[in-house]
């Protein structure tokens, strides 16, 4: 692991963005931006699988520090009758970033809606995961 142990603590904010493809006829099953499998509600259990995800990131990232996460915001979208957009941010005080963490987060995001969905169809494609913004540290990233 990189030593942090001379950086500052600071705030540090990271956003990931996910984009996944369910296909109209998942879509078509969602009532008012929600949809409920005989596994219970996809997005309220794909956001809780998100929120985990982040707060065990140095268990499955090898050189990740644990950290003591402040907050995590993901918000899923449907965008139109095929797809989704998942958005996961993190926020901490400390002295390495959360750009992992918010990746992992958009990342289980999509595979719990994939397991809760795929009963339904396994047309779904998790197409993109990338950090859109990141503040802190020595730099700041926008990838809009």
């Amino acid at each position: 692991m990189v030593n942090v142990s001379d950086k500052k603590i600071t705030k540090r904010t990271a956003i990931a963005k996910a984009t996944m493809f369910l296909g109209e006829e998942i879509i078509s099953h969602f009532n008012t931006n929600e949809l409920t499998t005989k596994k219970g509600p996809v997005f309220q259990t794909a956001i809780i699988a998100g929120i985990q995800a982040v707060k065990k990131t140095s268990d499955i990232i090898p050189m990740c520090h644990p950290l003591l996460i402040n907050g995590v915001d993901i918000d899923i979208n449907i965008v139109d009758k095929e797809q989704v957009e998942v958005f996961c941010k993190v926020t901490i005080e400390g002295k390495t970033g959360v750009e992992m963490e918010a990746l992992t987060g958009a990342s289980a995001t999509c595979l719990t809606i994939y397991d809760m969905c795929k009963a339904i169809s396994q047309e779904m494609i998790i197409k993109e995961i990338k950090l859109v913004e990141k503040t802190g540290g020595k730099s700041d990233i926008k990838n809009g």
